[in-house]
């Protein structure tokens, strides 16, 4: 596998600012996607992917085409249920199951993408790392205990001013890198591979715009996770309370008796949420919780923003039902005041879909075990393109890509990680091209 090109490839992408950016209604919506997505087609291209595309959207959409020798029966999985024609046999690459590969190619806006300047540190010492655009920012390894295991390894850090962009950046080179070398190596048996890059997957719209249609798979796979070898079998299920707090504004001057200010209102409500449990701060695992992220407004009116989460989706009902007693309990002590809680569904857990197709985790381990490496099932206290894909009916677990810290200043990446989940991708695609 080739280090060298892979790590100059994730370095070109985290310099181009793709922040995702949630105030506009556009897909994308910011420019850089767009621009990320034109380098990243003449790539592909450059490799011989004939069909790889930008469409109106944004989304970048290609085929690795199938290798043409034959391939033989099924050695993984013949406990579990084969394809839909109902049998194991033999039949050309062609023939065998497209899966799918996707990343997204936005930023959080949670920490500014613009103007990464990306440090690389080889041979890791062990060391706490302070990044030099600003001291005050430091890797801390007490934080990060995962360090340890990566001395003498190469790690990609932003200067501190910045995320480094490596979710879902390193997803998107991973992918990018995986393809060039199946392009480079036709003696590498494995069926059609499909390429899908989205955007704005940071602020719930990746997959808005796609057509699972277009990516016909039995089964994909987003490369979206931290650290290396892990699948990521669950996510949240999630929706978005928009509370809207309206009171009555007069000019303070007259106010007594008359004025309900909805900042006031707003507080007070914020302040009955739970503190000591179903919150971020406060929960791990598979603890749910509410996270207020965003609030605006004024006197007259104020809007907040409510992210409910859990493995669990009838629980989000609870949560949301929590919400509207909280808003009582405030009109209580604000009786001129008026909150409304609206509710938007977001994604599910994507255990159930996973469940309908076993092959799309049972053939990802089986990869990383002719790496002679373990694979774990992990669970990802968020979600992915993979939560709404598989609701939508395509089964996609989240692969590890070596990225850690995400939508934070002290974000970094592990290129050996990023390397290897490449060999894995490679791996995959042979391993499905022996199973139908």
């Amino acid at each position: 596998m080739n280090k060298a090109q892979l790590l100059q490839r994730f370095l070109r992408y985290v310099q181009i600012d793709t922040t995702a950016r949630p105030e506009t209604d556009d897909y994308p919506s910011s420019p850089g996607q767009l621009e990320l997505g034109r380098l990243v087609v003449e790539e592909l291209q450059a490799m011989g992917i004939k069909d790889a595309r930008q469409n109106q959207h944004g989304i970048i959409m290609g085929t690795i085409p199938a290798t043409n020798r034959k391939k033989g029966t099924d050695p993984i999985c013949a406990k579990h249920p084969p394809g839909r024609s109902g049998k194991w046999g033999p039949s050309p690459f062609s023939d065998a199951p497209t899966i799918a590969w996707c990343a997204h190619l936005d930023t959080s806006p949670e920490t500014t993408g613009a103007g990464v300047n990306p440090q690389v540190i080889d041979s890791y010492a062990g060391d706490d790392i302070v990044l030099p655009g600003d001291p005050s920012k430091v890797i801390r390894t007490a934080d990060n205990p995962e360090l340890d295991a990566l001395r003498g390894r190469t790690l990609i850090t932003s200067d501190g001013t910045t995320l480094l962009g490596a979710d879902d950046k390193a997803g998107v080179a991973v992918i990018l890198e995986a393809a060039a070398w199946l392009m480079e190596h036709p003696e590498i048996p494995h069926g059609p591979v499909r390429i899908c890059l989205t955007c704005d997957e940071e602020i719930a719209r990746g997959v808005i715009k796609l057509d699972q249609k277009e990516i016909g798979a039995v089964a994909c796979y987003t490369l979206d996770g931290h650290a290396s070898g892990e699948i990521d079998v669950e996510t949240f299920s999630a929706d978005q309370a928009v509370v809207t707090v309206r009171g009555v504004n007069i000019h303070p001057s007259i106010a007594k008796g008359r004025m309900t200010n909805a900042i006031r209102a707003a507080a007070d409500f914020i302040a009955r949420l739970p503190r000591s449990n179903l919150s971020p701060e406060t929960t791990e695992g598979r603890e749910g919780f509410m996270h207020p992220y965003k609030i605006g407004g004024g006197v007259g009116e104020v809007q907040m923003k409510i992210l409910l989460r859990d493995f669990d989706a009838a629980k989000l009902d609870w949560q949301a039902d929590q919400l509207r007693q909280i808003a009582s309990a405030t009109m209580q002590d604000f009786p001129a005041a008026n909150i409304e809680v609206a509710i938007e569904r977001q994604y599910r857990n994507m255990a159930e879909g996973l469940d309908r197709e076993p092959r799309a985790v049972i053939y990802a381990e089986e990869a990383l075990r002719r790496l002679d490496r373990t694979a774990k099932r992990t669970i990802v206290r968020g979600g992915t393109d993979g939560s709404r894909l598989t609701e939508m009916g395509l089964p996609t677990p989240n692969l590890s890509c070596g990225g850690h810290n995400p939508h934070s200043a002290l974000e970094w990446a592990c290129l050996d990680e990023m390397a290897e989940s490449v060999e894995w991708l490679v791996a995959l695609a042979e391993v499905w091209g022996e199973g139908k």
